[in-house]
């Protein structure tokens, strides 16, 4: 999917995107508040400013938090109550997470003050849409959030910046403190009044943004996943039949199995490796790995999807505690806890490393001599003398262990903090960085096979790879080097790692079937 770096989002009561979250996360994008959210931030602020002023007890504004919302805060503290509060949560610990996951959160929650139901005043919303469009990024370290409520310690880093604390980097990536930046920028620190601490912290916009961004990557990863299965299949002399449209649909209607069926079917059309032995073969069955290709790459674009849904669902919540309803009444509640949002990160971790490993069982299948229909050891120009790519091999397995280990759910986990009112917490933060690194190894598998099933097409002398599949191969040879003797290896695979990621594979492929899934 293409985005473009100089669109400007137009935040309304009525949310954003999937693309504008993208957009703006990593492309730059501007944003701005619309009329309509401007009109529904007054009116739900209004409400504040009175139960502020007056002697109802209402949680985050005449109350203490947590563990403390029982105790009453008098009226000349309770703006120092939101300080306080920003102060002591941004508590984080380690090194500084993505620009991009970090534009994701304070977008997201501009969003969600642009529905007008977290009592904020409009400068401090215009305050975080200016952040955004000066590029200035809050440094938010990598570890802190429980998941509930909320992304607190994150959110309450990016807080923290806006009253012109703590460390922010700017446009160019310099870290500088957040009064330089916002000198810099010509914008003026906020000082936060009543509810509003509460207000910038109590949601799961990290753990959301991370898991738009993993769906958008992994929507892609499981079409590159489909093209080097192909690719796999051509190198080993596989065949085709196992990919016919009947086989599919009309006998298992799962639908991303027959996406990718279909995505395989239609990518070896016109291979003459898989014509060369389509009439004489004496094997009954090819390898599971090879045969069940688009039925674990189907499973995966399923989990995407009910994942994307979640995803939706959040993206159309405004989580806040306490919230304010349309009568003006705040009330508390429980929509900050990050369970929803944890379970399909950690699902997507499970489905990826999936992808990852069957993958990898299609490489190493390419390098055994003995399974590999006739190709040189380790597709070796010099078996001996070379080892081809051998070590390829150890370097996708690492990679596959590591996010087996890296699927553990921890969404399953929980430890109990402020002093035992928080007694359940969703981890979803911590399923995001994650998932995170598991997108990132299976991109990493994935090349290592796309040069791997190159070289054993290539190896096999006379036979031509299909037109889509050959279109790949032509442009993988503009940064990655064919058959041969050995050489330094690393570079070579971090370039094709490089154009799996930014989609010139798949573009390869689509350039001879634009129809591809």
């Amino acid at each position: 999917m293409a985005f473009k770096s100089d669109k400007t989002v137009t935040l309304s009561t009525s949310g954003v995107t999937f693309e504008d979250v993208i957009n703006v996360a990593r492309f730059g994008a501007k944003v701005e508040l619309s009329a309509e959210s401007v009109v529904a931030i007054k009116a739900s602020r209004k409400f504040i400013d009175e139960y502020a002023a007056g002697g109802v007890p209402v949680y985050g504004v005449s109350t203490g938090f947590g563990a403390l919302a029982n105790r009453h805060i008098d009226i000349k503290d309770r703006t120092q109550l939101q300080k306080s509060l920003i102060r002591s949560h941004a508590a984080g610990v380690g090194p500084a997470v993505e620009r991009e996951v970090v534009r994701a959160l304070m977008f997201l929650r501009l969003k969600t003050m642009a529905t007008g139901r977290t009592g904020v005043r409009v400068e401090l919303a215009q305050q975080y849409a200016d952040y955004l469009n000066s590029g200035i990024t809050p440094f938010i370290p990598e570890f802190g959030s429980l998941g509930c409520s909320g992304d607190l310690a994150p959110l309450s880093h990016c807080a923290l910046a806006i009253m012109g604390e703590g460390m922010v980097h700017d446009a160019s990536g310099v870290e500088i403190t957040a009064m330089q930046a916002l000198d810099n920028a010509g914008l003026k620190p906020i000082e936060l009044e009543a509810k509003e601490g509460l207000a910038l912290i109590n949601g799961t916009e990290g753990m959301l943004g991370m898991l738009i961004m993993a769906c958008s990557d992994l929507y892609q990863l499981v079409t590159v996943a489909d093209i080097t299965a192909a690719m796999s299949i051509e190198g080993l002399l596989g065949t085709d039949r196992v990919f016919a449209p009947e086989l599919h649909g009309p006998l298992r209607p799962q639908v991303g199995q027959a996406i990718s069926a279909a995505n395989i079917f239609a990518l070896l059309k016109g291979s003459g490796l898989v014509a060369s032995h389509r009439e004489n073969d004496s094997r009954v069955q090819d390898a599971y790995s090879l045969r069940c290709a688009p039925q674990v790459a189907g499973a995966v674009r399923d989990t995407i999807e009910y994942a994307s849904l979640i995803a939706a669902r959040e993206l159309a919540s405004a989580i806040d505690n306490p919230v304010v309803l349309a009568d003006g009444s705040v009330q508390s509640n429980g929509n900050f806890h990050g369970a929803p949002v944890g379970y399909v990160l950690d699902f997507l971790a499970i489905a990826a490393t999936d992808l990852g490993s069957i993958a990898e069982r299609r490489t190493d299948r390419a390098l055994d001599q003995h399974r590999s229909a006739g190709l040189p050891p380790f597709l070796a120009h010099d078996p001996g003398v070379d080892s081809g790519l051998m070590i390829a091999q150890y370097t996708q397995a690492g990679l596959v262990s590591e996010n087996k280990r890296l699927s553990t759910p921890a969404s399953i986990d929980s430890i109990p903090s402020s002093g035992m009112q928080e007694d359940h917490v969703s981890m979803g933060w911590a399923a995001a960085r994650k998932l995170r690194k598991v997108v990132e190894n299976t991109a990493r598998i994935l090349a290592i096979e796309l040069v791997t099933s190159a070289r054993a097409i290539e190896m096999r002398e006379g036979l031509k790879p299909a037109p889509a599949t050959g279109n790949v191969i032509k442009k993988l040879r503009t940064k990655v080097g064919g058959v041969g003797p050995d050489r330094f290896l690393s570079p070579e695979l971090e370039a094709a790692v490089v154009m799996v990621q930014s989609g010139e594979i798949s573009k390869a492929a689509r350039e001879i079937l634009p129809n591809l899934s």
